[in-house]
């Protein structure tokens, strides 16, 4: 019996998980298309890539439809260069994605957070993530999956300082990092990618959190 066609829509494809991401979602054959919105052309050539320019300022709601929507966005208020446009790109991004991809029908939203998401978080960072968490649960998707990994290894087109010594400093203490503490432990960004994929392709209803350290055995 064949299965009925189904589409993958990807925001973030050019960040450190959205690029391996893209990179699964067009080699599995549970995907038939796989749409991804970009500001900037991803130079990507693939039969099942539906690439499209979009501006999530003006967004094309007649555009923003799939079956399962990825949502990979993501950046520092260093790039961002302040807190209001930090605030865009996590949270208010997302969130519009969302509201448009379920009234056109979306089942599934998939979306990488981070370790420590809570919007009574002391930490800037942590209380958007917490906040984006809190308002697409109350969209009552079908099925909602938040990824929640800790510090990111992977090769990133720009250079995080910071993220580079964090990665060293892991790497030392792994072998000290035993129970409570394996949650610390740096995750493969490969490893988060793997794990959006596979529960996509899980018909489980609900909502769902994805804590850092379940995502090491992807």
């Amino acid at each position: 019996m064949t299965s009925s066609p189904r589409t993958a829509l990807l925001v973030g494809a050019t960040g450190l998980i959205g690029r391996q991401l893209l990179t699964k979602l067009l080699h599995v054959p549970y995907y038939d298309k796989v749409i991804v919105l970009t500001r900037s052309s991803l130079h990507i050539v693939h039969t099942k890539l539906t690439e499209i320019k979009f501006n999530f300022d003006k967004p094309d709601a007649s555009v923003v439809v799939a079956d399962d929507i990825f949502c990979c966005l993501g950046t520092t208020i260093k790039k961002a260069g302040s807190k209001e446009a930090f605030r865009k790109v996590d949270l208010e991004y997302p969130l519009m994605v969302a509201e448009i991809a379920q009234r056109n029908g979306a089942e599934k939203f998939l979306i990488v957070s981070a370790m420590g998401a809570s919007k009574d978080s002391s930490f800037f960072y942590n209380q958007v993530k917490g906040e984006v968490e809190e308002k697409l649960i109350s969209l009552k998707y079908p099925s909602i999956h938040v990824f929640r990994p800790s510090l990111l290894l992977g090769n990133r087109e720009e250079a995080r300082l910071g993220e580079k010594m964090g990665a060293i400093f892991s790497s030392i203490l792994k072998p000290f990092m035993m129970g409570s503490l394996k949650k610390y432990r740096a995750v493969d960004s490969a490893k988060v990618a793997n794990a959006m994929l596979a529960f996509a392709k899980k018909s489980e209803k609900g909502v769902f959190i994805h804590e850092s350290d379940a995502l090491q055995a992807f």
